[in-house]
Order: structure tokens, then sequence, then C-alpha cells
């Protein structure tokens, strides 16, 4: 029976938490300044999350574009001038080993569509010396800057690299010609950030409690529960520990209800246990699949009347159905 499809989903819990400015200026003045509040909520305004700019190798645009482990939160600074870009990884158990040259990429993205706005405005050469206008940008035009952090929200210890030069091999006596490319990397199960919102401080200490791999599942659900409750956790930020471990409850049922941390426990144990239902059903299928063609294999039927029996009976892909045909 098919289940039914959430309306709210796990990225989009995570971007309307961020999306305040409170909460935005809170964590970058964290990460930043070490609890310094430089960033004002008030000069916060939204930028367009899209990478707008079409990157030369079209594979890699692609790759960018798509990639659905990144929840991109923009923000620019009225005051500074300075863009700021939370990148968050959502928790999939994964970390992407390539993730430096991916901030690299995104960042020349944003670098790319200031450049290509700016150069709009020079139609003709008037006003211009010849190499401005070779460059299609003056000498004295300056882009904004860009800070992207990354949010790690993994239990599993970030052991990737955290610049360019990390992906390399360079052999020693040339690292100082190769140009690097740090990335600001936040692991949530571990940080240590001097928050000052009572909201991002909640988060923060719920996820470590929840992603600490040290104690059991059950101890976690206990001391999770005691503290929202102490601290009476508003329920958005729940919410966000949710999206954050990317749970595949049903969000829009969660919010009308109590929203506590007790629910959201429940709510995740009914959820593995529909997924381990799921899981045997499959491995059922595929057993059959098997069964099914080994013995029409024993009486010696062509390869090409196995396929299309199989693909006939659990409705698979001609594609599907040749794998299994050729593994055995």
């Amino acid at each position: 029976m098919a289940r039914k499809m959430q309306k709210l989903k796990p990225d989009t819990v995570l971007r309307n938490y961020w999306r305040n400015n409170e909460r935005f200026a809170d964590f970058f003045n964290a990460v930043l300044f070490d609890g310094k509040q430089l960033i004002k909520p008030e000069e916060l305004e939204d930028r367009d999350t899209e990478e707008s700019s079409i990157l030369e190798h079209r594979k890699y645009a692609e790759t960018i574009q798509s990639s659905r482990d990144n929840i991109k939160i923009r923000k620019r600074s009225t005051v500074y001038g300075v863009e700021f870009v939370m990148l968050g990884i959502e928790h999939q158990g994964h970390i992407h080993y390539a993730m430096p040259m991916r901030i690299m990429g995104y960042d020349y993205g944003v670098y790319k569509k200031q450049y290509d706005d700016n150069s709009s405005k020079y139609k003709t050469a008037e006003g211009m010396e010849a190499d401005e206008y070779l460059s299609h940008m003056k000498k004295t035009d300056k882009f904004a800057p860009l800070i992207t952090v990354v949010v790690y929200y993994g239990e599993k210890k970030w052991d990737g690299a955290v610049s360019l030069h990390g992906m390399l091999d360079i052999p020693e006596e040339m690292k100082g010609y190769v140009n690097d490319y740090k990335m600001l990397l936040i692991e949530a199960a571990k940080s240590d950030l001097s928050l000052k919102n009572a909201d991002n401080v909640d988060l923060f200490n719920l996820l470590q409690i929840i992603l600490d791999r040290e104690i059991t599942r059950d101890e976690a659900r206990e001391k999770a529960i005691q503290y929202s409750e102490e601290r009476k956790t508003d329920r958005e930020v729940v919410m966000t520990v949710a999206g954050a471990t990317n749970s595949k409850i049903d969000y829009d049922a969660f919010g009308k209800g109590d929203g506590s941390m007790c629910t959201l426990f429940e709510e995740i144990a009914k959820e593995n246990e529909i997924k381990g239902i799921e899981k045997g059903i499959e491995k059922g299928i595929e057993k059959g699949i098997k069964g099914m063609v080994s013995a029409l294999k024993e009486l010696n039927i062509p390869d090409a009347t196995i396929m299309q029996k199989i693909r006939e009976k659990f409705e698979l892909s001609g594609e599907e159905a040749e794998r299994y045909i050729t593994r055995m």
C-alpha cells in the first residue's frame, strides 16, 4: 500500500528555521566572531539561493545544481556589503569527500553571476580604457565578498578534507605554489559555538544529544526529552531537530500536534518500523526474482524469454531485468 506523500519535508523545515534573521545572524556571529554580535539581524536581507550562473563545465554545473544534500540559506548584510551562505548537509550517514571542491564551485558561481551582471552594463567602450573594455570590467569595480559555512548534521565524525589541498596529492616541495581553497565546516554533533539565541542554543544542544554515538538510543531519548521539558523548547526547534537528522516523519501532523521531543521519538520509532517492513518486502521480492530466474535457467529457457517473464511478473524495467539475468 502506497504511503501518503508528506507535504512538509526535512529540508523545508530547516530552511524555514534558518530564514529567521535573529537565528541566522546569531549563528554567523558565533562561527566568525566567537559570539560577538557584529552582524545585526535588521541589516540582513534575503538573497536568491539558486546558482544562476552557467558554469563552463556543464556536467559539473549539474552536480552543483542538483545536489539534494545541500540546504542553502543566503543573506546579505546591508552594512558590510558581504553575502553569507549557510550550506547544510542533511543527515544521510554519508560524508561528501569532494565538498571543498563543491564549495569552490558554488562560490565561483556566485562571483560569476556578479561579474556577468556587472559586465552587462558595458555595451560600448565609451568612457572605458582598452583593457577595461576587453575585461568587461572597470578597474574600480568591486564585487561583494561571500562567506560560505557548511553545517554537517551527520553523526559520523567528519573525516573528509576541509580544503582543496586535502583533496590533492601535492609533492611537499610544490605545496606553496598550488592554490588552496578552504571551507568553513561546523559539525553539529560536536560544535562548541558561542551562541546567544535561545532557539539556536536548544537546537545544537539537542542535536549533540541525539547524534552522540557514545550513548544508546534509549539514553539519548531520555536526555533529549528531559532537556526539552526543562527548557520548554519551542516546537519549531524540535521540528528542526527532526529535519536536521532527516527524519521521515509526517511533519504536517507533527506540527499540528503537541510538537514535543517525546512525540518526535515516537514518530521516528514508527518510521523505523515502517522502514523495516518495507525492507523486508523488498528482500522478499528480490528473493522471488532470483528464485524464478534460477528455476527457468535450469529448464534451459532462453534468457530473452526469462527477461520477458520477470519483467511482466515483477514490473521491472529492461535494465533491471537484464541485471538479474547477467548476475546468475
